[in-house]
């Protein structure tokens, strides 16, 4: 009987460590500023700056040549001002 205890408490305490999931790599945030050099293989995402108007916020996601996903935030000018030519 405690042969038997044994055996299940060992396929339990084999069976949790096969069943944990390895984590999602982390997104790395790039800095922004003059010259900085971006490893981009893929485009993931980026914002739709069309209708905004002045300086807004805009986000670029990509994977670079490793795999690695990677966000770029930075400010931007707007292309959707009216008058401005």
């Amino acid at each position: 009987m405690k042969l038997l205890i044994l055996g299940f408490a060992a396929l339990l305490a084999t069976g949790s460590a096969f069943a944990d999931t390895p984590a999602a790599a982390p997104i790395i945030h790039d800095k922004t500023g003059f010259f900085v050099h971006l490893d981009v293989a893929k485009e993931l995402s980026s914002t739709d700056i069309s209708q905004a108007c002045g300086i807004v916020p805009a986000r670029f996601n990509y994977l670079d040549h490793q795999g690695r996903e990677h966000q770029l935030d930075y400010q931007v000018q707007g292309m959707g001002c009216i008058n401005d030519h």
